[in-house]
């Protein structure tokens, strides 16, 4: 396999990254060349505070990296972005930005919102034709609170990886995993659900085509070109959601695994052949997303460590370490909280808000940073393992092993409280995984791996560690 050099742009909620990958004798070796912060900006506006991304911030972040990167000196075969997903930029006819730039989905616009749909389209129609589960930042969502002549004024619709891919090479799509979250997408069409946008009085045809992940776009703009001095350089839409690129990279062989991916969200999920949409997975508010191959990602969005961050946050605690050390030695069998109330899903005094719904429960209410950490994690791992039964029942699919990516698979405690809430093994790692797989689908779709061997060479490539059930010791 010879030697190749691909950058992969990762977007996250709390920052973004510009990373170099080097893909060599099968194995993958990355390295950050810029990180630069994110995070939502309040605005005030009518009605009260708006919550916006800083975009024009990630893309001269993203532009320096990219300076970075053309100062290595080394040949770079191509170059990717991958995301949160669900918000976007509506652009003129100028391909300029409207209406301030991109709002954060956590912004309060869309409360109320989910309750309004289903008074236009039932709520067993709209599962029926996305297979998406209801989540009220949903784009769809999104789409009703927007002023509808703001909507009529737009020309162009981008989800944020495709923002970025048009202002690289000024090609304008949609990539199909990332418009798969949206509740817009039909997947057994592959299309835009344009009788659901016409039946709740939304404009179609303002997103683009949807490509597959592993579509090349085309050059560099000279522009571009010019402002950061890579040369030869091509676009490639990988895996643009980050769980999609994640779950590409999960280290798996065989068929009885499923996956979490642990940062701010927890994605617990399985890789299926096809989509599971039925009055069952309704029930249950399971989603159907699209992943790498023609794959589905049959998934439940569990809160995450947003919560963890959010009390460090109020807690001015930069360094995590000491913290889930001091958590791992407080005692079995404390409270557990339902981590996805939607009281935990705003930006708030996290710590207050979990002893508040601790003392409403009839529980033992933490005091210390530790207490409350442990808290949030057992809480975490208990939900996290109910899902997973869950999965394993809609589908019939047998979950021996759970593979633990991303963020989260740093943290022992939160990999032995999942192996021993879930009776399952654990296996930690890779942490880079949104990085690998944004790297590793931009090389197949070059033609430089086959997108079989993807797996491959992340096993070859990752340090990963194993939990088994029972390991806590009472």
């Amino acid at each position: 396999m010879a030697v190749s050099q691909h950058l992969a742009i990762d977007l996250g909620a709390s920052s973004g990254r510009v990373a170099l990958g080097t893909l060599e004798d099968g194995r993958l070796s990355t390295r950050i060349l810029h990180r630069f912060p994110n995070g939502g900006v309040p605005v005030p506006g009518p009605g009260g505070m708006r919550l916006y991304w800083d975009v024009l911030g990630l893309w001269q972040g993203v532009l320096h990296g990219l300076r970075l990167a053309a100062a290595e000196g080394t040949r770079i075969a191509s170059v990717g972005v991958n995301s949160w997903a669900v918000d976007y930029a509506l652009l003129d006819r100028h391909g300029a930005l409207m209406g301030g730039g991109v709002r954060h989905y956590r912004d309060a616009r869309t409360g109320g919102q989910m309750e309004r749909a289903s008074l236009l389209v039932t709520r067993e129609e709209i599962y029926a034709r996305t297979g998406i589960q209801f989540l009220p930042f949903n784009t769809l969502y999104q789409w009703l609170s927007e002023d509808p002549q703001q909507l009529r004024a737009a020309h162009r619709a981008l989800l944020l990886p495709d923002l970025l891919h048009f202002w690289l090479c000024g090609r304008a799509v949609s990539e199909q995993t990332n418009a798969s979250t949206t509740q817009l997408y039909d997947p057994s069409g592959g299309t835009w659900s344009e009788p659901l946008l016409t039946r709740l009085g939304l404009p179609t045809g303002l997103f683009p085509e949807i490509v597959p992940p592993g579509t090349i776009l085309g050059p560099l703009s000279p522009e571009i070109e010019a402002l950061t001095g890579l040369r030869g350089v091509r676009v490639v839409a990988g895996a643009t959601h980050d769980t999609a690129s994640a779950v590409a990279a999960v280290p798996s062989a065989g068929s009885d695994w499923a996956y979490v991916s642990s940062g701010t969200w927890s994605l617990v999920g399985l890789e299926t052949e096809r989509p599971f949409i039925s009055a069952e997975t309704l029930r249950h508010n399971l989603t159907n997303e699209a992943g790498v191959g023609g794959t589905t990602r049959l998934l439940k969005n569990v809160m995450g460590l947003w919560m963890v961050q959010e009390c460090c946050r109020l807690w001015g605690v930069s360094g995590y370490a000491a913290l889930y050390a001091a958590a791992a030695a407080e005692p079995l069998g404390g409270p557990v909280i339902d981590p996805d109330h939607a009281r935990f899903l705003a930006p708030a005094d996290m710590a207050a808000q979990v002893q508040l719904a601790c003392q409403e429960s009839g529980q033992p209410v933490p005091q210390t940073q530790a207490q409350i950490v442990r808290v949030v994690l057992d809480s975490l791992a208990r939900k996290v393992a109910a899902v997973l039964d869950i999965l394993e029942e809609v589908s019939g699919q047998p979950i021996r092993t759970v593979h633990v990516v991303g963020g989260g698979s740093q943290i022992d405690l939160l990999n032995i409280l999942i192996a021993e809430a879930s009776g399952r093994v654990v296996v930690a790692g890779p942490v880079e995984a949104t990085l690998e797989g944004n790297l590793l689908v931009q090389a197949a779709a070059l033609g430089l791996l086959g997108a079989s061997q993807i797996r491959d060479v992340v096993r070859a490539s990752a340090a990963l560690r194993t939990f088994h059930p029972r390991s806590l010791e009472p």
